[in-house]
């Protein structure tokens, strides 16, 4: 049996994240949605997503393949259900394709649509959740850390917690091999805490949940975390940072606020950045969907800085509520930037010109080998095709 992450349609209204990865690779709660089927499967999962993306995320199909929605959260009952689909058989909950099993393997996402619209279809009972807008992944952030902790936590005691350190509440985990320094606060009254393996977590550090710190990640002295936040593996956080998602390897390392907010990978926030996440007149916040081209009602009170991997913006930079930035932007200057800047700009409110790609790739091998990696040849090919169809005109 092969399992096989697809993207749905709904990927368009997740950009700037899905420029650069299929939509399983995007992290909501303490796990990326590939990492939590791949728990709960108990087997590494292919992916079937756009043209450009395939070779860095290979399908790696079979001769029975389970194509599961790779935007629905996974769980338990939902992987029973799963597993017991007959061939040329769908599950589904309203108008949401869960899964579909086939012997055929698909070229594209329209080829496996097609032959969706073919098969018999099982109801499933339960419930079912799904990212379907970008904002969805700091909105849901809150649900998705909880039941993560219950399935990363069960059956296992937490690391003794640190001298020194004060805790309020029982749902604190702390992985074996975290550090953890004196004069930090833990509340997890509002939600779990969990903090894994490998992390420092410094002196004077406030934490509320719930909110999760992954491997490698580092919290800078006297930050005031609030829920619902995922600090990635390999990120640096410091300032007061509420409800926001950092993928990974990112930086926020200075003193400003972010709140309501998602930041990609291989980002940096200059010192004292700043992002308005509540309008002065208290009204519905719109953001550019740049699939439709247009300015898009939220539905929320609450949104930030939305930014694709390898964005970067200088010190002192001012965001504006519901900010989308692409990926591989140079961020500077004065005032507020538009709110919607595309992918491989280059400069602030004053002007904004195209981000040459030799030299943006040169910046994002330099961050990259800070930490011992490098941009692949597909890497550098994918990076391509976004720079030729999204980058300002």
């Amino acid at each position: 049996m092969k399992y096989i992450l697809f993207d749905s349609t709904d990927r368009n209204h997740l950009l700037p994240f899905t420029h650069t990865r299929p939509v399983a690779d995007i992290r909501c709660g303490m796990l990326t949605m590939r990492e939590r089927w791949e728990m709960l499967l108990k087997q590494q999962t292919g992916s079937l997503t756009e043209s450009y993306l395939q070779k860095v995320f290979p399908q790696n199909g079979g001769s029975d393949n389970l194509y599961i929605n790779a935007a629905v959260f996974a769980d338990a009952v939902l992987v029973n259900a799963i597993n017991v689909l007959a061939e040329r058989h769908a599950l589904v909950k309203g108008a949401i394709v869960i899964a579909v099993r086939s012997s055929e393997t698909f070229n594209s996402i329209a080829d496996l649509h097609k032959y969706t619209d073919a098969t018999t279809t099982v109801d499933f009972s339960g419930d079912a959740y799904a990212l379907k807008n970008v904002w969805d992944i700091f909105s849901l952030n809150d649900r998705a850390i909880r039941n993560d902790y219950a399935l990363i936590t069960r059956g296992r005691t937490s690391a003794a917690i640190p001298v020194g350190v004060t805790v309020t509440g029982k749902d604190l985990f702390i992985e074996e091999g975290a550090n953890i320094y004196p004069g930090c606060v833990i509340n997890t009254a509002a939600g779990p805490v969990y903090i894994a393996k490998d992390t420092e977590i410094l002196e004077g550090t406030l934490i509320r949940g719930p909110l999760a710190v992954a491997e490698h990640a580092v919290v800078k002295m006297g930050a005031k975390l609030y829920g619902a936040t995922t600090i990635g593996p390999g990120c640096k956080v410091g300032g007061e940072i509420n409800n926001v998602v950092f993928f990974a390897n990112s930086n926020k390392g200075h003193d400003g606020y972010l709140g309501n907010a998602v930041i990609g990978e291989w980002c940096n926030l200059g010192a004292d950045t700043n992002c308005s996440n509540l309008k002065n007149n208290y009204d519905e916040i719109k953001i550019w969907d740049e699939a439709a081209n247009k300015l898009v009602k939220t539905g929320l009170t609450f949104c930030g800085l939305l930014m694709g991997d390898h964005s970067k913006c200088g010190i002192n930079t001012m965001f504006n509520t519901g900010t989308v930035a692409g990926v591989s932007c140079n961020i500077f200057g004065g005032g507020f930037p538009e709110k919607f800047i595309p992918s491989f700009s280059w400069g602030g409110s004053d002007s904004m010109t195209t981000y040459d790609f030799t030299r943006a790739m040169e910046t994002a091998n330099r961050m990259m080998g800070r930490r011992g990696k490098q941009l692949s040849a597909d890497e550098l090919e994918m990076y391509r095709y976004i720079y030729d169809h999204s980058r300002k005109q």
